[in-house]
């Protein structure tokens, strides 16, 4: 069976053979961390060591990272713990945040009729931090920005510091989806300067099943998973110690190779810029994922000026990518719909590819891939 060439890693990324390798020791560790025995000691301490080194690489506290199932779980947990205890009445969010992000608010409006609002941005995906300071100028509650960092479809970079400026101007919580930035970009916490963020091992070449919620030291949140003191009785339930040893060694890894690595996929995505460009007509790019200093380099949304089944077709001939979003069941996400609403551009005339590169992915591997699409206009 010939080889599959896999363009998703947005979705999820394969294990890197030394996280593999890491994992099969880990597997032979036996004994409940929680426990007061010797073995349940010896695990707690590689709990607390992963805590550590994790820590040291975002330049944070130990103290300031609560490990959870996944990204979702963590945006979960920020969010309802914002408005149950530390009573955030009003959200400003924008539409184009992941399912995790927007179903949570909207579910936090229902129960406890909070205010929303959402920041408007441009046909790209351009978040409006002018419209941002006007909400923040009329705020008379306590609120939380919640903005991600890098958006998983289009790929744009949200300028952070920015934002966390504007936030502590007007003394405000801020909230960053940081799912697609944290391994794959230089990524410091602590100078950011934000009050909460989230990671998913699984984007960064880690293990399935393990993230964890990034909280800034002196604030006050509750469990919302109650039976067990774990994590600082933050989080109860066993710890996945196999989960969160992987995830430090992924992120351990991602942190040695950045530069190596990010400069060897920005060149697949240059190659692949271009060669689109100079091969398909009218072809659009999403956001500002054709911009190399403004999108993530391991993303590019295109979209195409016809109705074609291109993902099933790739697929068929050993190309797995996605069209959008793996949280996403319809045909076009909420992320296209409300950027394509600001243009005079039919969504339904449209077909969509998210293209997402890792640093096995080769060169040869994207030309054969570019041949494959070309051959199914």
């Amino acid at each position: 069976m010939n080889r599959k060439i896999f363009l998703d890693s947005a979705s999820t990324t394969p294990l890197r053979k030394e996280v593999y390798n890491s994992l099969l020791k880990t597997l032979k560790i036996f004994g409940n961390p929680s426990s007061n025995h010797s073995l349940g000691v010896y695990n707690k301490y590689k709990i607390e060591d992963s805590r550590i080194q994790i820590a040291k690489i975002l330049n944070i506290s130990a103290e300031e990272i609560i490990f959870t199932s996944s990204g979702t779980e963590a945006n979960n947990l920020i969010l309802r713990n914002c408005v149950k205890n530390l009573k955030v009445q009003c959200i400003i969010t924008s539409l184009l945040e992941h399912k995790s992000v927007l179903e949570t608010v909207y579910d936090l409006y229902l129960q406890y009729d909070i205010m929303v609002k959402f920041v408007s941005f441009n046909s790209k995906g351009e978040i409006d931090l002018n419209h941002l300071i006007k909400l923040l100028k009329e705020k008379t509650q306590i609120t939380l920005v919640s903005l991600m960092y890098v958006n998983n479809e289009i790929g744009n970079i949200l300028n952070l510091k920015q934002v966390s400026k504007i936030c502590r101007e007007f003394n405000t919580y801020l909230h960053s989806d940081t799912i697609q930035a944290i391994g794959h970009l230089n990524l410091n916490l602590n100078k950011l300067n934000i009050h909460f963020a989230s990671a998913s091992a699984h984007k960064f070449y880690g293990p399935y099943g393990i993230g964890f919620a990034y909280i800034k030291k002196n604030i006050s949140i509750k469990s919302f998973l109650t039976g067990g003191l774990q994590e600082k009785n933050l989080r109860a339930g066993t710890e996945n110690i196999y989960g969160i040893i992987g995830m430090t060694e992924a992120l351990k890894l991602a942190d040695k190779h950045l530069t190596n690595e990010k400069n060897y996929i920005k060149n697949l995505k240059k190659y692949c810029i271009k060669k689109l460009q100079n091969n398909i007509p009218n072809l659009i790019f999403n956001g500002l994922s054709q911009n190399l200093n403004k999108s993530i380099y391991t993303i590019l949304s295109i979209a195409f000026p016809k109705k074609y089944l291109l993902s099933l077709n790739l697929d068929l001939k050993g190309v797995i990518i996605s069209q959008s979003s793996a949280c996403i069941s319809s045909e076009y996400s909420h992320v296209l719909k409300s950027l394509y609403k600001k243009t005079k551009i039919s969504i339904q005339h449209l077909t969509f590819l998210r293209i997402s590169f890792g640093f096995f992915n080769k060169k040869k591997e994207i030309k054969k891939f570019l041949n494959i699409l070309l051959s199914c206009f």
